[in-house]
């Protein structure tokens, strides 16, 4: 199934016909432009690259800028993905949000939010130690060490460490309201990341 390139817009809520409340997660789609293809022929395999954001010619290097071709703008952004006939598609072509028409579940792929180093209770979730009596470990970690045998730590251990900016996929997701004019389209749920970052869109595999 073919996806999109787009950006998280924002978080706000909707009423259903019921009544119910639902969090959604805006996204804005820019129409995608098809940039090249792939042949099985040729490259063993069956994709688009598609492309969104036009970028300045001066701000990328000549091989860049080479695989642009039949006057299509240099774009900032490109992604592949793989399609059953890629000759149904042509090169400089538009592609929007009507390719999600009667899809009621899509996959959303993006970067989750950079916490940093951060220790065992916030990372993993721990209960830390005791918060009074000179206890002197509040929120560590506890004992990581081995006994004389196998006198090593195992790997895989929980520890302390870097948190977030992850490649995240979240699945399932309900399209709440589509606006292919605006060229928005409206999930129930969260999604990874922060405002205006680069999402991949997708129908939803495992429905």
């Amino acid at each position: 199934m073919l996806g999109l390139v787009a950006k998280k817009a924002g978080m706000t809520q909707l009423f259903s016909e019921e009544g119910n409340l639902i969090p959604v997660t805006v996204i804005k789609v820019d129409k995608n432009i098809v940039i090249n293809k792939r042949n099985k022929e040729k490259d063993g395999y069956n994709a688009l690259i598609l492309g969104v954001e036009d970028l300045k010619e001066n701000k990328a290097s000549k091989p860049y800028l080479a695989q642009f071709k039949d006057n299509v703008k240099p774009k900032r952004y490109l992604k592949e993905f793989s399609v059953e006939n890629p000759d149904q598609y042509q090169i400089g072509q538009e592609i929007g949000l009507e390719i999600f028409n009667g899809i009621k579940y899509v996959d959303v792929i993006g970067q989750s939010k950079g916490k940093g180093y951060q220790g065992v209770m916030k990372r993993h979730g721990f209960g830390g130690g005791p918060s009074t009596h000179g206890s002197k470990m509040h929120r560590h970690n506890g004992s990581t060490g081995q006994n004389s045998y196998p006198s090593r730590v195992f790997k895989g251990l929980k520890r302390a460490g870097r948190m977030g900016n992850d490649r995240v996929t979240v699945l399932n997701l309900k399209v709440v309201d589509m606006d292919v004019e605006k060229n928005l389209i409206m999930v129930k749920g969260s999604i990874p990341g922060n405002k205006k970052n680069l999402l991949y869109i997708r129908k939803a595999v495992k429905k």
